[in-house]
């Protein structure tokens, strides 16, 4: 099997041939300066680029881990006696990653889920690789789907649209295609994308570098594609947006979202303008078992990172976490691939629990 993303932009290289399987990612620090790829060959390799942020976005996180753990037994299988206590161990290694994010807990719990009933260490690698091989194919499909359902809500309203978002949520953030910016592609391939705008996104400008960078490579229309995150509020006035639509790490029960830092910011400031704000995230982000966002954990990246982007002074004393939640209240509706939700609870929450119990057994 070999599966490559639907676009110019390839966030991995995944390869399985004779050889067995094989893995490489774009080093994501790198672009747009130059694109540069990766060997993953164990999980120790995978965890690294994950925490190293060589590779990012919650889907791409996921993937990277499983097919990495897939590349990593297949090369160096263990004993029957032993497969089941190093599978566990590699799992659990990989959790330690990076903990906002709720798709690597889902989707290595899906793992372990094929797993159970294999009798020998062959067996139970084939279905780890069936997994990560199956994953891999269902992100770029999924990500069509969000897309083509977030064109369609936001072309309910107006005739074109002109598109804000933050951070990086494209092919580099996943298999290929994107979440948030797949509904950019999803209106654009329509001739329905008037223009597009991204933020910076500092401290690590995943916008500027990364988002940037596809909306040059895609040919997306716009004149004012790329501003500074405090800029978001004077563009809204002064040259108007008609939605923004983000990516998510986790969505709670009651709609609560974690997102790049600023996130929040961005949603403060549409509702000052009445601009309509959605959240674009696969169902497998829909995390029901955190009733609020209050619960979220929230990883703090070091302060070396901020201050060697802002060339600040080195003994500034820094908070620098990666991202910020927005309250359920701000948000217009969660995009997923099996629609979108917009109903809400009597309490005014978006109602997650609902659907996920409704579309649980389509997964």
């Amino acid at each position: 099997m070999s599966e490559a993303p639907k676009s110019s932009l390839q966030s991995l290289i995944y390869k399985n041939d004779e050889g067995g399987p094989s893995l490489s990612v774009l080093d994501q620090l790198l672009v747009p300066k130059s694109k540069e790829y990766l060997p993953i060959k164990t999980v120790e390799d995978a965890w690294a680029v994950i925490v190293s942020m060589q590779i990012r976005g919650a889907p791409l996180i996921a993937i990277v881990a499983c097919l990495g753990l897939a590349v990593d037994l297949s090369a160096n299988p263990p004993s029957d006696e032993k497969v089941e206590e190093i599978l566990k161990q590699k799992i659990d290694y990989l959790k330690t990653s990076r903990p906002t994010a709720v798709n690597l807990f889902n989707a290595l719990a899906e793992l372990m889920a094929s797993v159970q009933g294999m009798n020998t260490s062959k067996e139970t690698i084939g279905a780890v690789v069936d997994y990560a091989e199956f994953m891999l194919k269902r992100d770029v499909s999924d990500n069509e789907a969000i897309g083509s359902h977030g064109a369609d809500m936001l072309l309910k309203s107006k005739e074109t649209i002109r598109l804000m978002t933050i951070c990086n949520t494209g092919s580099l953030a996943t298999a290929g295609y994107g979440t948030a910016l797949g509904v950019a592609r999803a209106l654009h391939s329509r001739g329905k994308l008037e223009s597009i705008t991204a933020l910076e996104t500092r401290p690590y400008n995943q916008g500027s570098r990364l988002t940037a960078f596809e909306i040059v490579e895609e040919g997306m229309p716009g004149t004012k594609q790329l501003i500074c995150d405090g800029a978001a509020a004077a563009m809204m006035k002064i040259n108007g947006i008609d939605a923004c639509v983000v990516g998510a790490d986790r969505v709670c029960a009651n709609g609560d979202t974690a997102n790049k830092i600023g996130t929040y910011n961005l949603s403060l400031i549409a509702a000052a303008h009445k601009v309509p704000f959605y959240v674009a995230s696969p169902f497998t982000t829909l995390d029901v078992n955190l009733p609020t966002g209050d619960s979220i954990p929230i990883e703090e990246r070091p302060a070396a990172e901020m201050i060697g982007s802002g060339s600040a002074p080195e003994n500034i004393k820094v908070w620098n976490p990666a991202f910020d939640v927005t309250p359920n209240k701000y948000i217009n509706g969660i995009i997923t691939e099996k629609g979108v939700i917009c109903d809400r609870t009597s309490d005014g929450s978006l109602d997650i629990v609902s659907f996920v119990k409704n579309h649980s057994t389509a997964q």
